[in-house]
């Protein structure tokens, strides 16, 4: 079987946005979703010492898409074997990096503390989510820009279609810190920058059963924002991709949408990148 003529599916979903809440941000939990700070109050509390507020906030993201109850410790989940895990997060850890050299140079290695340590990692936030949840799959970090979260969904669509997989959770987080305000402020479209996490499961069919199957297609790239996609999310930079695509899926899910959405993301400095997502057609419906 070639790569494209593996159907894949989005069989969950979930936005974290602090403060937000489903009537604002479909995806979202029905009471304002707490900040990184609170994030005990989904995860529970063990493990989550010398977390970054953007692990945190991916952590609750994927707690709610795989529909755990809140507080449940953390521990491997059914069917976590073999599950891949990619995320989209531009400047996730850059905080920490930043705060790691400028305390280096002032007072030499000794200065790093051994929890902050492990956070310097570009794939700390991958790495944490499948330590936590048991996915055993392939782990991977995408940091391309304004499109990584769709290039984190084109990543996890290829694994799928190639047999690298049979499930992966996706996910896309950005941070808001002082640190990463600045730097986003740096680019030609930056300017404004807000803290949130999605998450979408994707898989092939019966993957992730008991569960809503929509169809997903390829990920397209395109020079210029096309006229048939959906106005993008602004302000989440790397994971406005993921979260306009878990955005999407609950509209669909819920009959709020059209059978079909374009989703995209992107600037005029990135390019753009776009995929559709669609209800299943209807047995014994012409093709």
């Amino acid at each position: 079987m070639s790569d494209g003529d593996t159907q894949v599916v989005v069989a969950g979903w979930a936005v974290h946005v602090p403060g937000a809440t489903a009537a604002e941000l479909p995806g979202s939990p029905a009471e304002p979703a707490c900040s990184a700070n609170d994030a005990k109050l989904v995860l529970g509390r063990k493990g989550l010492l010398g977390k970054e507020p953007a692990t945190r906030l991916a952590l609750c993201a994927v707690h709610r898409a795989l529909g755990l109850p809140a507080g449940l410790p953390a521990g491997a989940v059914d069917g976590a074997a073999g599950t891949a895990v990619v995320v989209a997060s531009n400047l996730g850890n850059v905080e920490t990096v930043c705060s790691m050299v400028s305390d280096m140079r002032a007072e030499g290695g000794s200065a790093v503390s051994v929890l902050d340590a492990p956070n310097a990692s570009s794939n700390i936030i991958a790495s944490s989510i499948a330590i936590r949840y048991g996915f055993t799959g392939p782990n991977l970090a995408v940091c391309s820009g304004a499109t990584a979260g769709l290039d984190a969904v084109q990543l996890a669509t290829r694994l799928l279609r190639t047999g690298r997989a049979r499930r992966a959770v996706v996910v896309g987080v950005e941070p808001a810190d002082p640190v990463s305000r600045a730097l986003e402020a740096l680019r030609a479209d930056g300017g404004g920058l807000t803290e949130g996490a999605g998450c979408v499961l994707l898989g092939v069919p019966g993957a992730w059963p008991g569960r809503t199957q929509l169809r997903i297609g390829s990920v397209t790239r395109h020079r210029e924002r096309p006229d048939a996609a959906r106005a993008a999310l602004s302000g989440f930079y790397g994971a406005e991709g993921v979260i306009a695509l878990a955005v999407a899926a609950d509209r669909l899910a819920a009959g709020h949408a059209a059978d079909r959405t374009v989703v995209t993301c992107g600037d005029h400095e990135d390019t753009w990148a776009c995929v559709d997502v669609s209800r299943p057609e209807p047995i014994g419906s012409p093709a």
